[in-house]
């Protein structure tokens, strides 16, 4: 029960991480800086990121003390602190966890103690990247060793900071997507906010598909191939590039489709609400399926990869 109990709470980290970095983005980048629609006027932005925080910070510490467990053998060993200092001093996956926590707390303080504005969400959308970069350590990347190490971490890094911006953007935009539809200003600037994020999202694409090809090199290579069908690592990898390119596609819908919907009917002054429903679905669904994906991402962690059987 040990090494589900550490999936699981990698999945919790990942998803906290990217809500607390990419959300606090999203409500600089895509929203006004003031007046209706400002992302520091939203009721439920604080409560986000002070959640997302709070489950970060327990996932974090929690996660330390069970992936300790599945080292030492038993829970009871786990919760030894000899077997803690020495999982956080021998080795990256401790301090990590460690750096997250403190990111953690430190963002939680923050949200408890400044008032909603820019600066607040700054500071989460700093420490929130310093989280999201800190998972490197905690999975494959920091492990190459050589002179494509350096880059295989790099990779990695950028991997999870443009998984945030992604997954933060999306909880940000269903967010918008749940209020009353009566309120046109707030329909402009949510239309305003998908219609800019266009851009953006292919920028993350790309970043996306070049660190994974990166990654992919050092954890199947170009020898191994095959062991994308005959090990339990490859098969979920595949698993998981299915699951991207289904996000792609309900991506591409919510960009060439579902938005320009929205913006025909607020320009035409038509009923905005099926508008609006079509987009409600296809982001719950894309958020959905990135939940997933994240979820094996945690599980890809805890196996040896192709290049290592």
């Amino acid at each position: 029960m040990l090494e589900p109990a550490v999936i699981f709470l990698r999945l919790v980290q990942f998803a906290a991480a990217m809500i607390l970095f990419g959300s606090s983005l999203c409500l600089i980048y895509a929203l006004p800086r003031q007046g209706v629609g400002s992302g520091v006027r939203l009721g439920w932005s604080r409560p986000l990121l002070g959640w997302s925080a709070a489950v970060l910070l327990v996932a974090s510490l929690a996660g330390l003390v069970a992936q300790t467990s599945v080292l030492a053998g038993s829970l009871a060993e786990g919760l030894k602190l000899s077997s803690l200092s020495a999982v956080v001093t021998t080795m990256s996956l401790g301090l990590s966890a460690l750096v997250r926590a403190a990111a953690a707390a430190m963002a939680l303080s923050a949200v408890l103690i400044l008032a909603p504005g820019r600066p607040l969400l700054w500071i989460c959308t700093g420490l929130g990247a310093v989280i999201s970069a800190s998972f490197a350590w905690m999975g494959h990347g920091a492990a190459t060793e050589g002179p494509g190490g350096s880059l295989h971490l790099v990779a990695d890094i950028l991997h999870a900071l443009a998984a945030g911006v992604w997954i933060g953007a999306l909880v940000v935009f269903f967010g918008l997507l749940r209020r009353a539809s009566d309120d046109v200003a707030a329909d402009h600037v949510l239309h305003r906010a998908l219609h800019g994020f266009a851009g953006v999202g292919s920028g993350l694409v790309a970043v996306l598909v070049a660190t994974g090809l990166v990654n992919s090199w050092f954890l199947v290579g170009p020898s191994r191939l095959t062991g994308l069908w005959t090990t339990p690592y490859g098969q979920l990898l595949v698993l998981k590039l299915l699951l991207f390119v289904v996000m792609l596609g309900l991506a591409a819908a919510n960009r060439f489709h579902l938005t320009p919907a929205l913006g025909v009917a607020l320009d035409d002054n038509r009923p905005r609400e099926p508008a609006r429903a079509a987009l409600r679905r296809s982001l719950f669904i894309e958020t959905t399926f990135s939940l997933v994906v994240l979820g094996l991402i945690a599980w890809l962690g805890m196996l040896a990869p192709v290049s290592a059987q």
